[in-house]
């Protein structure tokens, strides 16, 4: 085969970039291209096929620097046993894409993977040139997300924060166990071992410089990873599990979910179909509850018996069901925490009922103003004229609730 023209590697590395989703600017510090005499910038919501609260598509150029690779993770596309169609960018490459992507407006920032060739050290180190050529020589001030790669230098890691908003390292599956089979040459220790690393840098770049009071830039939306659903048995449970650890022992930003593709030449033990997308959206889900809406991770299949969430309705609606003895909740007299628990309520409107209730007592159609659905909210709540009667009680409550229409997120 000759010589890859560069918009050909851009289809095949794009292409293979595709499975990873841990990708998004929320939590960055915006740069200002007009101070800094560079060019480029990056709002605060999230880049990676997200969208702004004006309904803007925010985009980045999503790429792998290679997808050659020298482990052989059965899972895995890029891997060294397939013969998927191979191509390499050079630093040089992935520079100049980078800065004409943003000036044709395509793009507002870089999201860079690999897949590892010949070592870590020696990939991440072209990684991290990149980021530091965008910066230093081309003034870039647009969003760049790396993903880090666990085995590399820790001076490799310090140099990638110093230049990217975000670093990811993904823990690939939620067992060690699950590691050890689909992906024997990776070391679940030494991903740990990173991530605790990475921690460590974040925590003390965020310490004010004795000499000169302010704190150095490093990787201020801090560190993700990604799991992927459906390519092992774990249930979910076990993944909220693993999810619960790694927020608790490494203050992780986000931790995304990647439904699990099916790919050619699969090895045997893997899954011949994808996972319904709506286990990853219900995972998505659940993972807010315990980061916004005050939730534990063991109660929110507490009572669940087959560990999994429920496919056909939310996972808040599901824990309400299981704890009908919570309902009805007084509107008028709930505090925060309670109220966060009411199916259909999010956070936005839970903050509009607090504030309005200082004023007078609100009846049911003073709280449909502020929900997006009051269906579902009317059975769980008690407001001024209404109360549901017997309505929690009901045998057919959720054949009820699951009839109506559901919004695709809960969450405002």
């Amino acid at each position: 085969m000759g010589q890859l023209s560069v918009i050909q590697k851009l289809e095949i590395l794009s292409d293979a970039a595709k499975y990873d989703a841990s990708c998004a600017s929320s939590g960055s510090t915006r740069r200002d291209s007009r101070a800094s005499g560079g060019i480029g910038s990056v709002t605060g919501a999230g880049i990676c096929h997200a969208y702004a609260p004006d309904g803007r598509c925010i985009s980045l150029l999503k790429i792998l620097l290679t997808n050659f690779c020298i482990y052989d993770c059965r899972y895995c596309i890029n891997r060294s046993s397939s013969n998927t169609r191979r191509a390499r960018f050079s630093v040089d490459e992935v520079v100049k894409l980078t800065l004409d992507f943003y000036k044709r407006n395509y793009i507002e920032g870089l999201f860079l993977s690999s897949g590892v060739i010949r070592s870590p050290d020696e990939t991440m180190g072209e990684m991290v040139e990149v980021a530091r050529r965008l910066r230093e020589d081309e003034k870039f001030a647009g969003y760049i997300h790396l993903k880090t790669i666990p085995d590399c230098d820790p001076i490799l890691i310090e140099a990638a924060g110093r230049h990217a908003d975000r670093l990811s390292i993904n823990v690939e599956l939620p067992t060690d166990a699950s590691i050890n089979v689909l992906a024997p040459e990776k070391r679940p220790g030494e991903i740990r071992k990173s991530m605790a690393r990475l921690r460590s840098f974040i925590e003390e770049k965020s310490e004010p410089v004795e000499r000169t009071g302010r704190r150095q830039r490093f990787a201020p939306g801090g560190q993700s990873t990604q799991m992927i659903v459906g390519a092992d048995n774990s249930n979910d449970n076990t993944i909220l599990q693993t999810s619960a650890r790694l927020y608790g022992s490494y203050h992780l930003k986000r931790v995304y979910y990647s439904a699990f593709s099916p790919i050619p030449d699969a090895s045997r033990g893997l899954p011949l179909v994808r996972p319904p997308l709506m286990r990853e959206h219900r995972l998505y889900q659940a993972d807010w509850l315990m980061r916004f809406y005050g939730f534990e991770q063991q109660e929110i299949l507490a009572g669940a018996k087959t560990g999994m969430l429920d496919l056909d309705i939310d996972p808040k609606l599901a824990w309400a069901l299981r704890n009908r003895a919570e309902f009805p909740v007084d509107i008028n007299r709930a505090d925060r925490e309670t109220l966060l628990r009411v199916p259909g309520l999010g956070s936005k409107a839970v903050t509009r009922i607090l504030s309005s209730r200082r004023y007078a007592r609100l009846r049911l159609e003073d709280v449909s103003r502020v929900c997006q659905s009051i269906d579902k909210v009317r059975s769980f709540i008690v407001a001024e004229g209404w109360s549901p009667g017997g309505t929690i009680d009901r045998l057919d409550l959720r054949s009820r609730l699951v009839g109506r229409e559901e919004q695709l997120s809960l969450f405002r």
